[in-house]
């Protein structure tokens, strides 16, 4: 988020290129839990499919993904999109850590110098 804002601030002014963070909802079948203790990539995917009702499917992940990129709707730079439990996109709030402008400008620099940009 910190990245994409900075982004955001550097080059969307001049360029016109829309820069957004997502997140699709919790896919919780997914490889990105396999190195979790068994256990908990058993009861994961129910809990957040009848508990939490956060979870969504690869497909359904990817259809946000592609709706943040083709609906004009959401065309709007340097936002934060999710969806609520009705499958509805909106805006969501950045917190406090997520949004400061000095540590997204202080990460972009620490990146530039790791990969010899400067």
């Amino acid at each position: 988020m910190l990245t994409m804002q900075e982004f955001h601030r550097r080059y969307h002014e001049e360029t016109g290129i829309t820069f957004a963070s997502l997140y699709p909802g919790c896919i919780a079948t997914t490889g990105l839990f396999r190195e979790h203790v068994p256990l908990f990539r058993l009861l994961f995917p129910p809990f957040q499919k009848y508990i939490t009702k956060g979870y969504v499917s690869e497909d359904e992940a990817g259809k946000r993904l592609a709706q943040v990129v083709s609906d004009l709707s959401l065309t709007k730079s340097g936002v934060y999109w999710t969806w609520n439990k009705s499958s509805a996109s909106f805006e969501n709030q950045l917190s406090e850590e997520a949004s400061n402008p000095e540590k997204a400008r202080r990460l972009w620099e620490i990146s530039e110098k790791l990969v010899g940009l400067a």
